[in-house]
């Protein structure tokens, strides 16, 4: 009979434990969106980490005195091996605190902490530890593409010799929409490769095939059609230790832009009127 009750206690205890362990993780919930489910390699891969916190304590992240803390796991998804932080440790997010019934949206640069370069499809998730528990999010997925080779151009230095800039203009499809992107890597003599990033520089069609040009003043020019008679002129500006989209500006197609203009003068004027001769001369 002992027996029995001791087994019946210990079970009650263990069923609030569960109860009580449900209650708290239920008051305070933590996810992770991100920007698109597709980036191309060396693109800056971004996310919102969203906060609430519906419970009686006060939360706090970032600051010298804060105790709890947020981070992001990253997993490949093909096996679900965890990715490792880089040795240099950065904040995934910037300092906060939520007192009770309060939220936070917080942007989070997972690219920052894990190295993303490698093509494949990930998963993410969200974690706030509070008073010794795990918050846990549910996994997010993105992908991480090579992007379509369109065209490249390298660059070299005339004051640093030990290196080469190297770029080059993909393709991608972005919610059914494709876009240019421009991706540049420093090759050094040595053999270290390092990676500038990678820029969506927009929408484009593919009836003319983008242009690059690498003028003497370090300016990096990429021309991509993105409508029938618009061009986007893209303008970076490339620096030994520099690489700035300084412009992005749209231009009119030289081949179409008279046509069009011609067309609202037949718009506006309603047409240009014949010349008005007698019937009898003909001359």
């Amino acid at each position: 009979m002992k027996c029995k009750l001791l087994a019946l206690t210990v079970f009650s205890l263990l069923t609030v434990s569960a109860v009580a362990q449900r209650k708290k993780i239920s008051e305070i919930s933590v996810d992770i969106k991100m920007d698109m489910s597709t980036y191309v390699s060396g693109e800056r891969v971004r996310g919102v980490v969203d906060i609430k916190n519906i419970s009686p304590d006060r939360l706090s992240v970032g600051y010298p005195d804060s105790k709890d803390h947020v981070f992001v796991e990253v997993y490949r998804s093909n096996d679900n091996i965890q990715l490792d932080r880089f040795k240099k440790l950065r904040p995934f997010v910037s300092p906060f605190s939520l007192n009770a019934n309060e939220g936070q949206k917080l942007e989070v640069f997972l690219g920052d902490n894990y190295d993303l370069t490698e093509s494949r499809n990930y998963r993410a998730r969200a974690v706030l530890v509070h008073n010794g528990y795990r918050y846990e999010g549910p996994y997010r997925t993105f992908s991480v593409v090579p992007g379509i080779h369109i065209a490249s151009a390298k660059q070299v230095f005339a004051n640093d010799k030990t290196k080469s800039r190297h770029f080059e203009i993909l393709r991608e499809a972005r919610n059914g929409v494709e876009h240019i992107f421009l991706s540049a890597l420093d090759i050094y003599e040595d053999g270290r490769v390092q990676s500038l990033g990678t820029t969506d520089i927009g929408a484009m069609l593919r009836i003319t095939k983008p242009t690059i040009s690498i003028l003497d003043g370090g300016e990096v020019i990429v021309i991509h059609r993105n409508g029938a008679d618009s061009f986007v002129r893209s303008e970076f500006w490339s620096m030994p230790k520099l690489l700035h989209l300084r412009s992005r500006i749209s231009v009119g197609d030289p081949a179409t832009a008279g046509q069009a203009r011609v067309q609202e003068l037949y718009k506006r004027e309603g047409g240009i009127k014949p010349v008005e001769r007698p019937w009898w001369k003909f001359w």
